[in-house]
């Protein structure tokens, strides 16, 4: 009995030692990582939405307006992209993507950003074979341009992006007050990002929230300009006919000119009216546009990210014991099989 303890003792001791070797090792292996990582710089970008918009009565005289020239304005896009989706947006595919097409000047030379991210992360992009690709995205280049490997790199760019180094968040749900934060291992990328992707959705979002309006807006001075020339044409007319007719004698020469008249009538009252509706269309569209309105800009010096070297040790030993358990426990299962 004794001697079954003894080796159920020495097995135990046998165990725990495997699992402490195996942590000791994880731990070493993660306090050298954490030694030789990168650090990131975080920006922390804060800003304020004023939604615009505007109350029922107003919306209701713009869509009237909008309905005699068939545009339709029923639905407003203040719910669809109201609220949190702004930060949605600022996350969206086509956001990041246009930042990173956009250009600056890095070591004295004008750069895409999407250049400039690889340098700064040190990606290396390569094929199915392994083969090293030399991608780059020229100065001045645009979505429409690319080829597929660019453009499937650039994917691949704006999911690591996204999925690690970008975030926008509403921190009170109470508050239309949005905080954008980013990191990347270069301080200078890490500014110049942050403004462009702000600076991109506030543009694009203004975009959506007036487009209804500026569909009504464009008509409107389209036509207002149509009945301005039509007006002064038959203005013109008028005078040129009672030139030319000097006898008022005849009853046929004082035709021409009342219908010249009829035409400054009618082209006169209707460029009224719509001159009246346009400047109504003008201030709707003005009172559309939402407001966004930096709080905090990104400042120097930013916010240095950096795992501590203890985090690591304790992770990676957490890790290697983990795996440990794992093989052991299927070299026990197969054991017992062999011998059953």
């Amino acid at each position: 009995m004794s001697i079954l303890k003894n080796s159920r003792v020495k097995a135990l001791i046998k165990i725990c030692l495997i699992y402490a070797i195996a942590g000791l090792i994880g731990g070493v292996g993660g306090f050298i990582y954490g030694m030789f990582e990168k650090i990131n710089y975080q920006s922390k970008l804060t800003f304020a939405l004023d939604e615009g918009g505007s109350g029922s009565g107003s919306s209701g005289g713009i869509a009237g307006i909008a309905a005699q020239f068939g545009l339709s304005i029923g639905g407003t896009s203040n719910d669809v992209f109201g609220g949190d989706n702004i930060a949605e947006i600022m996350k969206s595919r086509r956001m990041v993507e246009r930042v990173l097409l956009s250009v600056d000047t890095f070591n004295s030379k004008a750069t895409t950003l999407a250049d400039t991210y690889t340098a700064v992360f040190g990606k290396t992009w390569k094929n199915k074979a392994g083969t090293i690709l030399n991608i780059t995205y020229p100065a001045g280049i645009t979505k429409e341009k690319l080829n597929y490997l660019q453009d499937s790199i650039l994917f691949c760019m704006y999911n690591s992006i996204v999925k690690g180094s970008l975030s926008a968040t509403r921190p009170d749900k109470k508050l239309n007050i949005f905080e954008v934060n980013f990191k990347s291992p270069n301080e200078r990328f890490t500014k110049i990002f942050t403004d462009r992707i702000v600076q991109e959705t506030s543009q694009f979002y203004i975009e959506l929230r007036t487009n209804k309006s500026k569909q009504t807006l464009d008509v409107l001075e389209q036509r207002v300009a149509s009945l301005k020339g039509n007006l002064n044409s038959s203005i013109s007319a008028r005078a040129s006919t009672q030139d030319a007719n000097l006898n008022p004698a005849f009853a046929a020469s004082q035709a021409p000119l009342q219908k010249q008249q009829v035409n400054i009538q009618v082209y006169g009252g209707a460029y009224g009216e719509l001159y009246k509706n346009l400047e109504l269309a003008r201030y709707q569209f003005l009172k559309e546009i939402p407001l966004l309105q930096i709080i905090d800009n990104v400042e120097y010096p930013m916010q240095v990210v950096k795992t501590g070297k203890l985090k690591y040790a304790i992770y990676y030993a957490c890790i290697a014991v983990l795996l440990t358990a794992i093989v052991m426990a299927i070299k026990k299962n197969i054991y017992a099989k062999v011998e059953g």
